[in-house]
């Protein structure tokens, strides 16, 4: 096991705090920063910058944490080259300031000193409940709990951190990293009840019933599709997320190694070219498969995945077929054996152990088909209004992130749930407000 933990120790290296303060040091501090406007929850980029250059770490953080929930996740999974790095004004010459390492820095250093939080504010504000412990969820937790709310957190699984915990792997995000975030919101305040799922354990009525005043539904999109290809039911192919949940419970100690959908020596390839497909194919190896290719329809260029995923994934022996679809999947008596790959008109067959499907999911119905009055479209994604943000067709019931938007990156799914927490804020003063005047009214017209 120390073996296969080895294999999946993180591979990119933390700065020392002489690198990150020289590294700070190089931020021009722009009056108009164009990193600022490339991150989706327009983080104060040049000011924590700044502050770090100066070894003010604590003010550094108080700056970060005005604006993110999970500095030390993002710091190490967002797609900083295509957002803020990518917006740096030093990028044109292959210079740009390199901001997500600078903040997974800062946030380690806090996490690993433990330095004093900010104040809490008095819980007065009203009762909130959060279906999901991804992104979305622990962002509104985050959040509300910041601005005076009580947050309780309902969550299947038996730990917090959906996607964060079981669908990244640790080579690029370790669990310890995870669970200090969600430690961290947990002294917010905020109450986790794990090994709980809405729509069998309890629904949305019963929830309102305890008293909460809104509910919020970051739920994710956990259904996977299935492509349309012969041989898609056989035994040995599998989701993508599947493998890497399973690869994850593995490493924790939780699930023997047969039960990993993987062998060592198998053959794998995997179906799609995004960030899960590099995730997938980058765990195959590490797990000990022989060969991993990924088979892709469009070219590298046009790949969702980023540039630095794909050019890590072909250092560690990942091959790829660009223009290319995988038609049908064979077996022999049943048993999975082969592939059917066609590219540009011409067909070959190879040989195959496993197929990983990484071409996306949509929500699961479980709890809008459980309560009445949560509209959805064709695809079953969440309706929401604009006003209050975030507000499904049933009062009081909000959602946001990947269940209402389609499945995307952790930052994306939390710059939609802040915006979303602003609305239940909205909503739940209002109504607070209503009942005050009414009851006000009514000892006055009483007298």
């Amino acid at each position: 096991m120390e073996e296969q933990k080895e294999l999946f120790h993180e591979v990119n290296e933390s700065y020392t705090m002489l690198e990150a303060i020289n590294e700070a040091k190089r931020c021009l501090h722009c009056k108009v920063p164009q990193c600022k406007k490339g991150c989706p929850i327009s983080h104060d980029i040049p000011d924590w910058i700044h502050e770090l250059s100066k070894g003010n770490l604590g003010n550094a953080m108080k700056i970060i944490n005005d604006k993110s929930n999970l500095p030390a996740v993002c710091g190490r999974v967002c797609p900083h080259e295509k957002q803020c790095e990518g917006h740096c004004v030093l990028s044109k010459k292959g210079q740009a300031i390199h901001i997500g390492k600078l903040e997974r820095f800062i946030a380690d250093f806090d996490g690993g000193m433990g330095l004093i939080r900010e104040n809490l504010q008095p819980k007065t504000r009203g009762r909130i409940a959060v279906i999901g412990s991804g992104p979305a969820g622990l962002t509104i937790a985050g959040d509300l709990a910041r601005k005076g709310f009580n947050v309780e957190i309902f969550e299947m699984e038996p730990e917090p951190g959906g996607v964060l915990m079981f669908g990244i792997p640790e080579y690029r995000l370790p669990k310890e990293i995870v669970r200090r975030e969600i430690k961290k919101i947990e002294e917010l305040g905020v109450v986790f009840h794990c090994n709980t799922t809405v729509g069998t354990d309890i629904n949305i009525d019963q929830l309102f019933e305890r008293g909460f005043d809104a509910i919020f539904m970051g739920t994710g999109t956990v259904k996977p599709k299935k492509p349309d290809i012969p041989g898609r039911n056989l035994k040995g192919v599998r989701q993508a997320v599947y493998f890497l949940r399973k690869v994850s419970l593995y490493n924790e100690g939780n699930i023997a190694r047969e039960d990993v959908p993987i062998q060592e020596g198998d053959r794998v390839f995997v179906i799609g070219c995004g960030n899960t497909a590099m995730d997938g194919a980058r765990t195959a190896i590490r797990m000990g498969a022989k060969d991993v290719e990924i088979v892709y329809h469009r070219t590298v260029n046009e790949m969702s995945a980023l540039r630095s995923e794909y050019e890590e994934a072909v250092e560690e022996g990942v091959k790829f077929n660009w223009q290319s679809k995988i038609v049908e999947i064979l077996d022999k008596d049943g048993i999975l054996n082969g592939v059917v790959i066609e590219h540009n008109g011409e067909r070959r067959t190879e040989k195959a152990d496993k197929v990983l499907m990484a071409i996306g999911s949509v929500p699961a119905s479980r709890v809008v088909s459980t309560t009445k009055g949560i509209e959805v479209d064709e695809s079953g994604y969440v309706l929401t209004r604009e006003t209050p943000c975030g507000m499904t067709s049933r009062k009081g019931v909000f959602a946001g992130g990947d269940v209402v938007n389609r499945p995307s990156t952790v930052v994306l799914a939390m710059r939609d749930a802040k915006n979303v927490a602003d609305g239940i804020a909205q909503y739940v003063d209002a109504i607070k407000l209503l009942e005050a005047i009414n009851a006000k009214d009514w000892a006055g017209d009483k007298n």
